[in-house]
């Protein structure tokens, strides 16, 4: 279930993106989908939502989004350029404009003290123009999903020209 912040702030990504005549997609690792059925669980999402890409797995994001093995490889599926690149691909692979992409350690396990366990990477890509962030979220799993799919959606709205 969607909180009642979450709901409000796809509300208003659906304004904003339905008053300049642009489609979003998705490419969700760590939220497996969440950002996505947000969006969706808004009624009229059709007509501003495009596709979400659960890409969970190094080669889903290889072969659904097309990031090159060999940035896996040399930064780990949880880095900047991973993120970037799966948002680079979410727009090329889809009719969208907007794309954003999550790639995270939402725990229990798999931290390091580089990566630690709610380390999340963002990737952007809006009208054009890619950017990136990361950010450390507290919590267990479900809140540390949840904290992704939320700033997920208020960075979308706040890139959007």
């Amino acid at each position: 279930m969607v909180s009642a912040a979450t709901e409000a702030l796809c509300e208003r990504l659906a304004e904003a993106l339905l008053a300049r005549g642009w489609m979003m997609a998705t490419a969700e690792s760590c939220t497996g989908g969440m950002i996505a059925a947000a969006c969706t669980d808004l009624g009229g999402s059709s007509l501003w939502f495009e596709r979400g890409f659960v890409t969970y797995s190094n080669e889903a994001k290889q072969e659904l989004l097309g990031v090159d093995p060999e940035l896996i490889t040399r930064h780990g599926a949880v880095s900047e350029v991973v993120a970037r690149a799966m948002a680079f691909g979410a727009v090329r692979h889809s009719r969208a404009r907007v794309a954003v992409a999550v790639t995270g350690i939402a725990g229990p396990t798999g931290g390091n003290p580089q990566k630690p366990v709610g380390t999340v990477w963002f990737g952007f890509q809006v009208d054009g123009h890619l950017s990136s962030e990361t950010r450390l979220f507290d919590g267990d799993r479900a809140a540390i999903r949840a904290a992704a799919v939320q700033h997920a959606l208020e960075r979308v709205l706040g890139l959007l020209p």
